[in-house]
């Protein structure tokens, strides 16, 4: 280690040792030095990002890849296209597939799950390709299926033309385009993320351990994924949580397997260390009441779609301020859903959060005599 690398591990050490007083001060020191091409750390919940560096520099994701992979197929579960049960024929190109392997055999049948297993726990290329051609028949159309999901989730720096990863020139993501699948990954298929904490699985009388060591070392750690070629270098994207708050940081790039360990820990530290992270307001509870012109009803709830969750610095729960800005004027027919706001989330007149505020009931129009008489009021507003 560099004398320069050594005073920098040694500062970041005593300013956690400091912590206390630091919290205490509202202060947060910058974010720990990490040996990587890219990396960042985000709330999974609140979305904050709390540490990032060149994180919408274009990358190699190698094996990162199968994050998507496994997403599409997800979806597909989800949507009824296919089922866990379901056995898929092993083709000669995924028999072929080099690299890391769950070692299935041309010819045979092998259900998805085990395809899945083999894909998640032992990062399978031949499982991956197998995945790819029985949901989508080629690897080719699965490609750009891959491509519409990152699209739907605005991973605009992204681009795959395979399911496994396997080095191509226009194969391509970041490290903030991955963040954000991950984390619909997360929060969409709660049924299927805790198979990313599964250790080993055994296929063909063959155990593998999953490559995952902070699985080990880190009991906050139940996920997600390694990816490592000579070009990428060594990646890895970890989700940890601790009380009621998961982070997740993405590595990508260091020159070693303990180098992508130590990147991910000390981001992971950091994060606990220096934030926490809070439920605002749950989905579908009712923030405020509007009059509503014209309706069935003269009241209109609205609220939230989804839970709101802000990361702030530790100590500094009771300096978050919430605002909700609504249409002056709401008028009938009024539908489930419908925006007719914002909630605005501060900290020390710091932006963190903005939400639409939405209708949580349909109220359609009143009677005749209802409009005609809230014509005539609104003549006096």
């Amino acid at each position: 280690m560099s004398s320069r690398m050594y005073l920098r591990s040694a500062c970041f050490l005593l300013l956690l040792l400091a912590a206390p007083s630091l919290v205490a001060l509202d202060i947060v020191p910058a974010p720990p030095q990490i040996a990587a091409r890219s990396h960042l750390l985000m709330d999974v919940h609140s979305g904050r990002i709390l540490a990032e560096h060149q994180a919408d520099q274009r990358v190699e994701p190698a094996s990162l890849t199968k994050l998507m992979t496994a997403y599409a197929v997800f979806q597909e579960l989800k949507s009824g296209g296919m089922k866990l049960e379901d056995e898929v024929r092993v083709s000669k190109k995924a028999w072929r597939m080099k690299g890391s392997l769950m070692f299935i055999e041309v010819g045979t049948t092998v259900s998805v799950k085990d395809l899945l297993m083999g894909m998640i726990v032992q990062s399978g290329n031949d499982a991956s390709v197998a995945l790819a051609e029985h949901t989508a028949g080629s690897e080719d159309a699965f490609a750009a299926l891959m491509n519409q999901h990152a699209e739907r989730l605005e991973m605009h720096d992204s681009h795959f033309v395979n399911s496994t990863g396997w080095p191509d020139k226009k194969h391509h993501t970041t490290a903030r385009d991955l963040s954000k699948l991950t984390r619909a990954l997360i929060a969409e298929f709660p049924d299927y993320y805790p198979w990313y904490s599964v250790k080993e699985y055994t296929y063909n009388n063959i155990r593998q351990s999953n490559r995952n060591r902070l699985l080990w070392l880190d009991d906050r750690v139940d996920g997600v994924k390694t990816g490592h070629t000579e070009s990428a270098g060594y990646c890895l994207i970890t989700s940890a949580k601790k009380n009621d708050m998961r982070l997740l940081s993405v590595v990508i790039g260091t020159k070693s397997e303990d180098g992508r360990i130590k990147a991910s820990r000390a981001l992971l530290n950091y994060g606990f260390r220096f934030f926490e992270t809070h439920r605002l307001y749950e989905a579908g509870q009712s923030l405020t009441q509007m009059r509503i012109w014209k309706g069935e009803r003269e009241q209109l709830d609205l609220g939230l779609a989804q839970p709101l969750y802000v990361t702030v610095q530790r100590g500094q729960r009771d300096k978050i301020n919430a605002q909700m800005r609504v249409n002056a004027t709401i008028m009938a027919p009024a539908f489930k859903g419908q925006n007719y706001g914002n909630v605005e989330v501060s900290v020390s007149d710091e932006m963190l959060n903005t939400r639409p505020l939405v209708a949580l009931q349909d109220v359609p129009e009143g009677s005749i005599w209802r409009r005609l008489v809230d014509t005539v009021l609104l003549w006096f507003e």
